[in-house]
């Protein structure tokens, strides 16, 4: 049987696409790969599809797209070096670096909206 799946692509909601591009972007270091917004001067609904070394993150303000407070999970190279980097740039930092119980080495931070964002250090 041959491979058919290829990437999957989180999405999460948000109430305001400006206050999730300022996150995302100006905060976790994410940049702007594509959008699609509505007409000034409104500014929502809106879709933005985002990238960080090749990762992609969805986010949407669209009522249909998602829920309020999902989980997303970053396979990550350094979870101390990346809480450092959040830390300087004013991340607010739900749970700092730690050994879990069942192996990982994680840290988690909250998204304006709540959704919970983890990382997780991966070593491939």
């Amino acid at each position: 049987m041959s491979r058919q799946f290829i990437l999957a692509l989180p999405l999460l909601r948000g109430s305001s696409t400006a206050v999730s591009e300022s996150f995302y972007c100006g905060q976790l270091g994410f940049q702007l790969e594509s959008e699609n917004r509505p007409a000034p001067p409104a500014t929502d609904p809106a879709f933005l599809a985002l990238i960080r070394d090749g990762v992609r993150l969805h986010l949407s303000s669209h009522a249909g797209d998602g829920v309020f407070g999902a989980v997303v999970a970053f396979a990550v190279r350094d979870v101390d070096a990346l809480h450092a980097e959040f830390g300087s740039r004013g991340v607010a930092i739900a749970l700092p670096p730690i050994d879990q119980t069942w192996g990982n080495r994680e840290m988690y931070v909250r998204d304006p909206d709540g959704n919970a964002l983890r990382f997780l250090q991966c070593d491939r």
